[in-house]
């Protein structure tokens, strides 16, 4: 993170999640940390006759409870769940209007997308050639847009810090995080940082259809198979998280305590479907992370994995794992929680560090749904959580466009871990 302050370290106190098997970051953890695939057929007005067939909806959320009416008018399905989050995670983080009202310009918002907003922009073509120009509103020039999420997050919250948007496939969730973590080393007081997705509307799904690696079975229980012999590829999901990043030392002024430190980050870009090449470009991505974290291959305790679900791609994985870990990288706990819940694009690898977080917290490693058969060489948890000491993750992401990221995680001081229960070893006893 170049131009850092010196000794300005980014830490993460809040975490919101809007997510196919959860609403709020406790039911979400224990959703993921029970194993619970909730992957099902689309069931959005639509999309029946479509060739993909299984999808991971949020179907618990009800945006009108959340964000208002004023707002909900002027924007996608996407920027709702963004917003959601965002309330969830400030909420988390105990970060109140109170907090900042006199300083505004300290608090910044980023966002991922990589798609923007498909169901508000297909809507209004519609009434487009349906009706004529008269029946088109004003915000369809502005609801559709990957920087949506964060202009709303920011109007609504007052945030007039620095913002910005990650345009760019999955592992842009990864670089969004980094981009708010350079915005503190900058001398920024807090971000709210992260991404949602929400791909399942027609005209979006027609969209993907393009791609190749995109699984169409139409069983969900064998849909999402990744690292095994029966992989067809990946399914997609909606939703995603927001999370509060801050300076530790302005945080810990307020009152906040941290729940984990973002240590490193790195990206690489190796072209779309290339997934051979794809393992050096994630194997640098890793090191580069490493690097800037200062830590050692052997330090690592958990990976949450790509697993994108296609063969060449999980093999380039795993062996980029053993690339950068050397054989660390066939030990250490490898899990992709994912696949009970689908893939949401750029949101996917936020859900992730949101679960290595609350991993780091409990010292369980979540299972993956779904997968039992591993034909790699790799460590993957499966079945039931396992409880481990965890210190350190890492999250690694790959785009279809052949982007590769990788972010290191450090858990907060075991005296701080303790908030709210959290972190107290009262999580359920696992294998």
């Amino acid at each position: 993170m170049t131009g850092s302050r010196q000794g300005r370290r980014t830490v993460i106190t809040g975490i919101g999640v809007i997510a196919p098997n959860g609403i709020g970051a406790d039911v979400f953890w224990k959703s993921t940390l029970e194993g619970l695939c909730v992957l099902d057929r689309i069931s959005r007005e639509g999309c029946d006759h479509l060739p993909l067939r299984v999808g991971g909806e949020v179907r618990d959320l009800e945006p009108g409870s959340m964000v208002e009416d004023r707002f909900l008018v002027q924007t996608d399905r996407f920027t709702h769940f963004a917003m959601a989050a965002a309330d969830l995670a400030l909420a988390d983080a105990r970060l109140g209007r109170a907090d900042y009202q006199d300083t505004p310009y300290d608090i910044g918002v980023v966002t991922a997308s990589g798609s923007g907003g498909g169901e508000f922009g297909q809507r209004e073509l519609q009434n487009l050639w349906g009706q004529g120009s008269r029946y088109v509103g004003p915000y369809q020039s502005i609801a559709w847009f990957y920087a949506a999420s964060t202009g709303q997050i920011s109007i609504r919250g007052g945030f007039k810090g620095p913002c910005g948007v990650v345009c760019s496939d999955e592992a842009g969730g990864l670089d969004a995080i980094a981009h708010a973590a350079g915005a503190v080393a900058r001398g920024t007081s807090a971000v709210v940082v992260g991404s949602a997705e929400a791909p399942l509307a027609p005209y979006s799904m027609v969209c993907q259809l393009g791609y190749e690696d995109l699984s169409t079975s139409d069983d969900p229980a064998r849909a999402y198979r990744p690292f095994t012999a029966e992989a067809r590829g990946f399914v997609p999901a909606e939703g995603g998280a927001m999370l509060v990043v801050e300076e530790e030392d302005t945080a810990r002024r307020r009152g906040a305590l941290p729940r984990a430190h973002v240590a490193g980050h790195a990206a690489t870009f190796t072209g779309a479907a290339r997934w051979e090449a794809s393992r050096e470009g994630l194997a640098r991505a890793i090191q580069g992370a490493l690097r800037q974290a200062r830590c050692a291959p052997e330090e690592i305790d958990v990976v949450f994995a790509d697993a994108l679900g296609v063969p060449e791609a999980d093999r380039a994985e795993a062996l980029a794992l053993t690339d950068a870990l050397g054989g660390h990288g066939r030990r250490v706990p490898v899990t992709a929680p994912k696949t009970g819940i689908g893939r949401a694009y750029c949101g996917g690898p936020v859900l992730d560090v949101a679960t290595a977080v609350l991993a780091m917290e409990d010292g369980v490693v979540p299972p993956t749904p779904n997968v039992f058969d591993v034909c790699h060489d790799i460590d993957l948890v499966t079945g039931k959580a396992r409880r481990v000491p965890l210190r350190t993750a890492l999250i690694v992401s790959r785009g279809l466009m052949g982007s590769n990221a990788a972010l290191v995680l450090r858990a907060a001081d075991p005296g701080e871990r303790d908030r709210d229960g959290r972190g107290s070893g009262d999580a359920p006893e696992q294998d």
